[in-house]
């Protein structure tokens, strides 16, 4: 890895939401190896969790910086983060965040980076880069064959048929998104149009969280869509120290080291969705008919003091508490992912947590609940068959014996193996790959920056 002497300034914009947030700095620290300075701006609910996950030394190139949005009574500052945000707030949410165009500018104004990296809800940030002589670079934190799928349906005539039929929306889950985008649209956010005017916008390239080994048709098919380049920068999967989490986190892998090889399921959604107490009860009932053992991670929203012995089944603690460990609202994931026990991930296919799974070498039994998680479900399941995926009916709704099938067939049976020996396939070839990708994002940043070198009055350091 070649050292840059001369240090490439970056201001980063990711979306709110703890999933982006982490994509944008797993690759402010992957440039920050490679000497770039990046200022990553997001809300003060989100930087105690983040500052964190930096060490000393990639805090020398890493800023993580306070961006003030606007004043809501219904909306403090506390909750300016989609992390255990209640749902009816998330529309809230973004207005402010889209509210936040002058402070927008005022960063930008002053720091005068070299170079802007934007989330997908910012198409102001382009242009008042334009307007600043910087360039602008969309990052986008989710795969390619979901990003496809979505411009391919929303801009083509509906007799151009998406061309890889693997990739789908079952008609329950096209009817849920598109009440979310139409709830978008009566409070007045434009979300479709301004998502596309960020491609649009984006200066040369887009960056996007993905690798050829796993999505290359799918990246080649956005180039088609767009013409233009879409860079793929890799898996960026935190690197975790497997001493790290404290006492109880211990606690939770001392359990996990008691169980056999490949004999437990690990579940969790993630921090911005929410099971039903229904979808709960049928989950867990699920399990118990599996037989298998299982660690369960349960989050409820922000100010919600619901116990989890409240939605469960009554007995099912008592059932099922020896080969059976419920988590209350985080839990180490990576840990967990990493260890032997683990034979599969029940996920809502969220892409960060698709990332680390098959980086871990570990399969995903898919249960996607929103946005465009169906999407990367039918890619694991249908395309690279990674995954499994328990089925739903008509309306959307699953049942306790299709997750206890799917369960057992993960763990117990030959397709399972199966499964098991392809995502490690995909898992050695991630480490294969190792920095390349990273290379090449910068030799593509480094290009861009040298394109479009402005009169020294327009770049004055200050460091």
């Amino acid at each position: 890895m070649e050292e840059r002497k001369e240090n490439i300034r970056i201001v980063m914009f990711p979306w709110l939401a703890r999933g982006h947030i982490s994509a944008f700095l797993e690759l402010a620290k992957a440039l920050a190896k490679r000497n770039f300075i990046t200022y990553l701006f997001t809300t003060h609910a989100n930087l105690s969790y983040f500052k964190q996950t930096l060490s000393r030394e990639e805090t020398r190139h890493v800023k993580l910086m306070d961006i003030i949005l606007p004043y809501l009574p219904q909306l403090p500052r506390t909750l300016h983060t989609t992390a255990g945000l209640p749902p009816h707030l998330i529309n809230t949410l973004k207005k402010i965040f889209l509210k936040g165009k002058p402070d927008f500018f005022t960063i930008l104004d002053t720091l005068k980076p070299d170079l802007i990296i934007y989330d997908f809800l910012l198409p102001c940030i382009p242009l008042m880069a334009s307007t600043l002589h910087f360039p602008a670079v969309l990052f986008l934190t989710s795969g390619a064959a979901a990003n496809s799928y979505h411009y391919h349906v929303r801009d083509n005539n509906p007799s151009i048929e998406y061309p890889f039929p693997e990739i789908f929306f079952q008609d329950h889950e096209h009817k849920k998104n598109k009440k979310v985008f139409d709830s978008l649209e009566n409070d007045g956010i434009d979300e479709k149009n301004g998502i596309t005017r960020c491609f649009e916008r984006s200066k040369g390239i887009i960056l996007i969280k993905t690798f050829k080994e796993l999505e290359g048709k799918y990246i080649d098919y956005l180039t088609f869509l767009f013409n233009k380049r879409f860079v793929p920068v890799g898996p960026l999967v935190r690197a975790f120290d497997q001493t790290d989490g404290g006492e109880y986190n211990d606690k939770i892998i001392e359990w996990l080291n008691e169980k056999e090889k490949c004999s437990t399921i690990f579940i969790c959604f993630g921090s911005e969705f929410y099971l039903s107490k229904e979808e709960i009860q049928e989950l867990a009932l699920g399990l118990e008919l599996s037989m298998v053992n299982f660690i369960w991670v349960i989050r409820f929203p922000v100010r919600d003091k619901t116990e989890i012995l409240e939605v469960l089944p009554q007995g099912f603690y008592e059932r099922n508490w020896t080969r059976g460990l419920i988590v209350k609202d985080w839990a180490p994931q990576g840990r967990i992912l990493k260890h032997s026990s683990i034979a599969g991930f029940v996920s809502h296919c969220g892409w960060n947590s698709v990332m680390e799974a098959v980086s871990c070498g570990v399969p995903i039994i898919a249960l996607p609940m929103q946005h465009e998680q169906p999407l990367n479900a039918r890619l694991l399941v249908n395309e690279v068959r990674v995954g499994l995926e328990i089925p739903r009916d008509e309306e959307g709704n699953f049942s306790k014996e299709e997750v206890a099938k799917v369960v057992r067939e993960m763990v117990l049976e030959k397709r399972g193996e199966s499964v098991r020996k392809k995502v490690k396939e995909f898992s050695e070839k991630m480490r294969e790959n190792g920095e390349n990708d990273i290379e090449r994002v910068v030799d593509e940043l480094v290009d861009l920056y040298k394109k479009s070198l402005r009169p020294t009055y327009y770049y004055r350091r200050r460091y």
